[in-house]
């Protein structure tokens, strides 16, 4: 196990099932595709575009001061 999140473009494939409809995102257009005929692409790039914009950052609560040690 590594200790680093996985890059988007390797969980993309493993998630397409329900939490990552591309369907659904390319119909309301939420994400960038190339239409080559009926076909429908998304770019490696739009998909971590995508996961980019999309990412919330943890916010660090400060710890609470329970008092010191005696010292």
């Amino acid at each position: 196990m590594g200790t680093s999140p996985p890059s988007p473009a390797g969980t993309a494939p493993s998630s397409a099932g329900p939490r990552f409809p591309p369907r659904r995102l390319i119909e309301e257009r939420r994400i960038r595709y190339v239409k080559l005929g009926r076909p429908v692409r998304i770019p490696e790039s739009a998909v971590e575009e995508f996961f980019r914009s999309r990412t919330v950052q943890p916010v660090r609560r400060p710890r609470p001061c329970y008092g010191r040690a005696a010292a």
